[in-house]
């Protein structure tokens, strides 16, 4: 009996030795608090101009940035070339630059398109560019330019290369729409193309894509989905497949102008896109399709599942819009474009300076679309006066290839990685490390760059004013 004693003391003196040598840990799983987020790349666009400068930003005071509309991302700003260059080389840059600043000064983005043809006023083209021998075609009192026209082409070329120089790779811009070909910027010749005769086709829609692809490297591009045709429903045209190559999105302009079945044309177009580059979103004027009895809440979320959308517009007085639609605009924000959850967090409740350990953590999108941009999950490491004690970025983990589901479907992925808070190092004149405070201090979880600075927005609370969203705490000891 003694000698069995002694065996259960012993086993029960290692167990307790082998538990003591697993080191404690905490634990933190959060729940998505289902607010609207305003990330890079995504989100919706206010039309300030919507070719018509009094379309719809006119009525928005000065300091009014709709910031109760949730979800608002990017000033969108389109209008007629005339406006912008109405001289040769000389540039109305505050048409633009006046109304984008109050959105970027609160972090959000801008994004433009520029017109050469309007018909609710005599030309979006300049006058100057038809007075030096550009061709053009009168069409129910307005004009549209030969889009084939050597001195139009010149002309172009210098504005985009002019834009290109402005605003290429500036990360406050979303993305450019090509748009100095056919009506409103849209791509299409349908309302012009039967009353003068002159029809346009792949070569002409495609020397104006090379125009801004031969001088916009970085921003992203896209075209309209009218450039293949307004309502032909096939997914594959050689005029989007060209620009698929060329890494330019399309934007589809627009849905919800009929009733379903003919609510929207290019879904499956989408479907080419998507995977890759964002699919930008126009529905119609609201007030318009609304009275016209093509308006449906549930179509317009049924629209952005369809085309895995990362942009979608608020073609309206957004105000009147928000009213009308709060309800829908909300079940939106959870889906548009990309929404990362951190499921879950792992880590040691005590580290030691100079000795690896481990964090992991659970991530899932449960947006629409990748998060194209990317970005590296980061933990750090804070005394209790903010200060910032350790970054640590598991650069080995991208959340752009999060995949993304079906509602309630996404997958989750892990990600894991060991790390070391003030690493010595030794050479022939001794030991040297990173001077590192101990003691209790608190961990955060962000995602950003490779350098740990946040940049995305995540769906909860503890933010701590800069996209950094606190998880616990955690203890550095000698």
């Amino acid at each position: 009996m003694k000698r069995l004693w002694i065996l259960l003391s012993l086993a029960l003196m290692l167990g307790t030795a082998a538990a003591n040598a697993q080191p404690a840990t905490e634990t933190f799983a959060p729940t998505d608090n289902g607010k609207a987020l305003v990330n890079p790349g995504m989100g919706w666009m206010l039309y300030y101009y919507s070719n018509i400068l009094d379309n719809y930003g006119s009525k928005l005071a000065p300091e009014d940035t709709v910031e109760d509309f949730p979800g608002v991302g990017t000033v969108f700003l389109r209008l007629p070339w005339a406006f912008l260059e109405p001289e040769k080389g000389k540039f109305n840059w505050e048409i633009i630059d006046t109304p984008a600043q109050r959105w970027l000064q609160t972090g959000r983005q801008m994004a433009f398109c520029i017109s050469a043809t309007e018909n609710w006023t005599r030309q979006g083209t300049p006058q100057w560019v038809f007075d030096e021998g550009a061709k053009c075609y009168e069409v129910n009192g307005y004009l549209e330019p030969d889009y084939d026209d050597p001195v139009f082409l010149k002309a172009v070329d210098h504005l985009v290369e002019k834009m290109a120089e402005r605003y290429d790779g500036d990360p406050a811009v979303s993305f450019f729409a090509i748009g100095l070909y056919g009506m409103w910027g849209e791509g299409h010749t349908v309302l012009t193309t039967p009353v003068h005769g002159k029809s346009w086709g792949f070569e002409s829609q495609k020397r104006i894509i090379d125009i801004y692809r031969k001088h916009f490297k970085k921003t992203q591009l896209c075209i309209s989905d009218d450039f293949a045709g307004h309502n032909d429903r096939r997914a594959r045209f050689q005029i989007t497949d060209y620009a698929r190559k060329k890494g330019i999105t399309i934007k589809d302009d627009s849905i919800l102008v009929q009733p379903w079945p003919d609510s929207w044309y290019h879904d499956g177009m989408a479907q080419i896109f998507w995977p890759t580059v964002p699919v930008i979103l126009e529905h119609e004027h609201f007030g318009g399709s609304r009275d016209r009895g093509a308006w449906d809440k549930e179509l317009l979320l049924k629209s952005v599942e369809d085309y895995h959308a990362s942009f979608l517009s608020i073609h309206w007085w957004p105000r009147e819009e928000l009213k009308a639609n709060k309800d829908i605009i909300d079940r939106i924000n959870l889906r548009m474009g990309y929404r990362l959850n951190m499921e879950r967090a792992d880590w040691p409740k005590t580290i030691r300076r100079n000795e690896p350990f481990t964090i992991r953590s659970l991530w899932k999108n449960v947006g629409v679309a990748p998060c194209y941009g990317g970005g590296y999950p980061c933990y750090t490491i804070k005394n209790k006066k903010g200060g910032i004690v350790a970054v640590l970025v598991d650069t080995e983990f991208n959340v752009k290839d999060l995949a993304v589901a079906a509602p309630g479907e996404a997958k989750s992925a892990v990600s894991e990685r060991e790390f070391i808070v003030a690493q010595a190092f030794q050479n022939s004149f001794g030991t040297f490390a990173r001077v590192c405070q101990t003691g209790d201090f608190d961990i955060y979880f962000s995602v950003g760059t490779v350098y740990g600075s946040p940049t995305l927005a995540l769906p909860y609370g503890g933010d701590d004013g800069h996209h950094r969203y606190k998880m616990g705490s955690i203890r550095i000891a000698e």
